[in-house]
């Protein structure tokens, strides 16, 4: 399903959620990816990852923007970037996979 499709059907907490995240991406025209221009969880191991205030909470940005757009993320699941960029949230660079599978597509990025 398109974007801009799901946009449109969004609740209103949803919206809300994806404007505020909107606010602060700049949008990638050459690889198409939904940049983040806040916060970050720092350098280093694990590091990179947009963040935000949520409720009173520190979260991914590219976690809130797959569940806005996706559902529930199961305990055991994690969010890929498929473009490899850890500041993007775009749902459409988004996926969900196990640890291993993680652990494999990053392997299989280094490579390349």
């Amino acid at each position: 399903m398109c974007v801009r499709t799901i946009i449109n059907t969004l609740t209103d907490r949803r919206k809300k959620i994806f404007d505020k995240i909107m606010l602060r991406v700049v949008i990638n025209h050459n690889t198409g990816c939904w940049e983040w221009q806040g916060p970050t969880s720092g350098k280093g191991r694990g590091g990179g990852y947009g963040r935000m205030s949520l409720d009173g909470q520190t979260v991914a940005v590219h976690i809130v923007m797959f569940t806005i757009f996706f559902g529930y993320i199961p305990g055991k699941k994690q969010i890929d970037h498929k473009c490899n960029n850890r500041i993007c949230c775009n749902p459409d660079h988004l996926q969900m996979v196990t640890h291993k599978q993680n652990q494999k597509l990053r392997d299989e990025r280094r490579k390349s």
